[in-house]
């Protein structure tokens, strides 16, 4: 990572920075993908340019199964190199002990169930991308598009998010001129689409994420387990 690329990252477009990063940096790229609309569209850049880079879906078992047959379908129709990162310990095992902990804990089932398989998962990357956006959460204002992080374990990687300054409008006119599939919760009013008990509709309108985890928190962790490196 050059001292220039992070000073002007922040005034560069996704495709632009993208280049200027794939020149800069060197390791493994992986792209973490939920198969919402901001993932797909970071995908999508990405495999113009890396067709093989690992895409990595945090495979809860609680996903709706539209969640899955559309990561299944775009899998197939984009030839993805799908890395299905999941829980050591099953659905089955964790409810027979613990019981349903998305009703009683949902933090604890959110560490069990995407942290702790997503830092196991980067661990073999250097470089990792997403679909995160400013205007997504107040928890995401601060986000940088080039950011260093590091996991649990003490080792580091270049987290960037090509899209952190972009607003929704922009998600859905790139979606539209290039003629990519959404997930189809979307037309049923979902606006931000996590695990199915964990989901419902946006309570406000003006919030996508007011329909996640009933409000009693805005993230699942995923993005706030590693530590971010000044």
């Amino acid at each position: 990572m050059t001292s220039q690329l992070l000073e002007t990252s922040e005034s560069l477009s996704p495709h632009t920075l993208l280049d200027q990063v794939l020149s800069n940096f060197t390791g493994r790229c992986c792209i973490t993908c939920s198969f919402q609309a901001d993932d797909m569209v970071v995908l999508h850049m990405l495999r113009r340019r890396l067709p093989e880079i690992p895409v990595i879906f945090l495979d809860t078992g609680y996903h709706f199964p539209e969640t899955y047959s559309y990561r299944d379908h775009m899998s197939a129709a984009w030839k993805l190199n799908l890395i299905n990162a999941r829980s050591e310990v099953s659905v089955a095992q964790q409810e027979s002990e613990f019981g349903i902990l998305n009703r009683t804990d949902p933090a604890r089932c959110c560490q069990m169930r995407k942290v702790e398989p997503l830092m196991a998962a980067l661990e073999n990357f250097d470089v990792w991308f997403t679909g995160l956006r400013r205007e997504q959460s107040p928890t995401r204002r601060d986000l940088k598009k080039i950011e260093r992080h590091q996991l649990p374990t003490g080792r580091s990687l270049s987290k960037i998010s090509l899209l952190a300054d972009w607003k929704w409008a922009q998600v859905a006119e790139y979606m539209s001129a290039n003629a990519i599939e959404y997930l189809p919760l979307y037309a049923q009013g979902y606006s931000s689409i996590g695990c199915e008990p964990c989901t419902s509709l946006p309570a406000n309108p003006n919030d996508p994420r007011s329909g996640r985890w009933s409000g009693q928190k805005l993230e699942c962790g995923i993005h706030t387990f590693s530590t971010r490196v000044k």
